[in-house]
């Protein structure tokens, strides 16, 4: 099991109405993305052959995430495809639910500029990740 993400809220994260920005979010989704990645696939992957893109995302804003919040990021698996999956994610402070998010990314070999069937390490990893 993967520990989750640990959020380091930055002033910078905080827009005007004193609350994380919404845009922000999408940043925190990817910085939990490559936290869990590194543990299930190791940082010596080979993401231009085997990499991702991002093809769809949502977020569900429940409460605000404020700078001395204590937040941590759990990711979870969806469905699996045969070229795409999909994560989900989950925001929480003091073990209330602030955030929920979803990620829907597409097996990618950068170096060839197409879709690819996921990698059989890579759809092991990802079983391995608790289902939403």
């Amino acid at each position: 099991m993967v520990e989750p993400v640990k959020l380091q809220i930055r002033f910078s994260d905080i827009d005007s109405m004193g609350h994380v920005n919404n845009a922000v979010y999408l940043s925190y989704f990817e910085y939990t993305r490559v936290h869990y990645f590194n543990a299930l696939l190791s940082k010596a992957w080979d993401w231009e052959s085997n990499g991702i893109i991002l093809a769809h995302t949502e977020v569900s804003f429940l409460s605000p995430l404020l700078l001395n919040d204590k937040a941590n990021v759990e990711m979870r698996i969806g469905q699996i495809g045969t070229k795409s999956f999909t994560l989900h994610y989950i925001i929480r402070v003091k073990n209330k639910i602030l955030t929920k998010g979803t990620s829907t990314l597409v097996c990618y070999n950068s170096k060839k500029q197409e879709s690819i069937v996921i990698p059989l390490q890579m759809k092991e990893a990802l079983t391995k990740l608790a289902p939403i």
